[in-house]
């Protein structure tokens, strides 16, 4: 049994990691403030991480799985923070490197801002950087956008709303590619890294393949056993007021991934999945009010 502590715990995917390596076998400890439910079977340490003392220094850790950092600062007060452990997996993103690089983004390119993320891609750098100082060995993974059971993030629920309402979907003129890793993908390619400790310490993760925007859509529908009336939208609109990916085209090569781990989720099971939870737990959301701004520009008898 391994001693493994994961920040967060909470939220989708640090809820979804803790829940994966608890039902693994694993002894699951999880940093978080102690304000939300939690993980059956986990050992909560109540606290932020900017505010520990001694709380993690008597623990040797087997593994620790940061996937709620977000800036140098944050990598480096956990770092201060504990005692011994064996090995670090910091959760990064794709949005470390410019868009302005050659596509399929490699792990061997120059990182740097993004336009389209902003500062989060510089504050995932940062991230990246401040581990990289302290422990060389550590092991960073770079996804696409995530999916599956506990996310929080209007993307696929709010296809799943439109879907379940009987309404059209509403999509970009421009033809959008997406890529995506599902979260139970992330946490067994986490599992297999613990295990084998490959000598390539940076690792893009996701699905090889891309995925229009109409297809994703589909697929999105036919989770609810629907298929979508399709209405794309002049470019002349701000694509965010009405749909929940930016107007960002990018191609993750994970070649190194696959090597490790050739068998995924796919897609089309994930989404199921994930609907099949949306529907039974009605979890609360926050977000843009899309389906205002459709029903205001587009149409007055949209249902």
């Amino acid at each position: 049994m391994r001693k493994i502590l994961v920040t967060g715990g909470t939220n989708f995917v640090s809820r979804f990691t803790a829940e994966y390596f608890v039902k693994n076998g694993d002894e699951v400890y999880v940093l978080n403030r102690g304000s939300r439910e939690q993980v059956d079977g986990v050992k909560l340490i109540q606290a932020d991480r900017f505010n520990l003392t001694d709380e993690l220094k008597d623990i040797h850790f087997d593994a620790v799985l940061d996937i709620c950092a977000y800036s140098g600062g944050h990598v480096t007060a956990l770092l201060n923070a504990l005692g011994e452990f064996d090995d670090f997996v910091l959760i990064s993103s794709s949005a470390v490197y410019p868009e302005t690089n050659p596509q399929p983004f490699t792990e061997e390119q120059e990182l740097g801002a993004n336009s389209v993320w902003g500062d989060y891609g510089t504050n995932k750098i940062a991230a990246e950087n401040a581990l990289r100082e302290r422990v060389p060995g550590a092991y960073i993974l770079r996804p696409p956008y995530l999916y599956g059971k506990y996310e929080t993030i209007y993307r696929a629920p709010f296809v799943f709303d439109c879907a379940l309402s009987d309404r059209r979907f509403f999509i970009p003129e421009s033809d959008r590619w997406l890529q995506f890793f599902n979260v139970r993908d992330l946490c067994r390619f986490m599992d297999i890294i613990l295990n084998e400790h490959p000598g390539n310490r940076v690792f893009n993760v996701g699905n090889p393949e891309m995925i229009s925007v109409k297809e994703w859509a589909e697929l999105c529908y036919a989770a609810a056993d629907k298929e979508p009336v399709l209405v794309r939208v002049d470019d002349n609109f701000t694509v965010r007021d009405y749909f929940p990916f930016h107007p960002y085209h990018y191609y993750l090569d994970v070649t190194k991934q696959q090597a490790l781990m050739p068998e995924l989720t796919p897609l089309g099971k994930g989404i199921k999945e994930e609907f099949d939870w949306y529907v039974e737990e009605k979890p609360e959301m926050y977000h843009r009010d899309y389906l205002g701004f459709i029903d205001r520009e587009f149409s007055a008898d949209e249902k």
